[in-house]
């Protein structure tokens, strides 16, 4: 599976990896289960997508925060595990602050859910659950953790 050539067909490329900004790992592995830290829509630094979807952001713009969410995820584990030895996504978790009665989070979660199937193909599908939380770090619109399983 090659997935710079997938994500170069889909105009995207991945970013350098963040670091955390506290006390634990970005990547955390145990047994067979890999699980990789809340990762935003920041690319090489700069963050995007700043503020309520709903107010400040459309949904449109969501979908694309929380692709970038992806793709940090993918370039986590891209440089922590590498892709062979990924069986699997398993589900995740999608965190977005929102603003009055904007109801559109499945449409904006769904940047994470088609950027892991068009990349992962079968190894991509997943469960998922979406919270809508007060405030995110950096006023970011969206966040995202994801559990994955390693190849036996």
């Amino acid at each position: 599976m090659d997935i710079k050539k997938k994500l170069k067909a889909l105009g995207l490329e991945l970013p350098n990896i963040s670091t955390p900004g506290g006390s634990y790992v970005s990547v955390n592995i145990r047994r067979e289960i890999v699980y990789v830290a809340i990762q935003f829509p920041i690319i090489n630094g700069t963050l995007h997508y700043q503020g309520r979807l709903g107010a400040d952001l459309t949904t449109d713009d969501g979908y694309k925060a929380m692709q970038m969410c992806a793709l940090n995820v993918i370039a986590q584990i891209d440089k922590k595990v590498g892709f062979d030895a990924i069986e699997g996504l398993n589900h995740f978790d999608a965190y977005y602050q929102s603003y009055g009665d904007w109801n559109d989070a499945p449409k904006v979660v769904n940047g994470a859910s088609d950027l892991f199937i068009n990349l992962l193909e079968d190894k991509g599908i997943h469960s998922r659950a979406i919270f809508g939380v007060d405030k995110l770090y950096g006023n970011l619109s969206v966040g995202l953790t994801c559990t994955f399983t390693l190849n036996k």
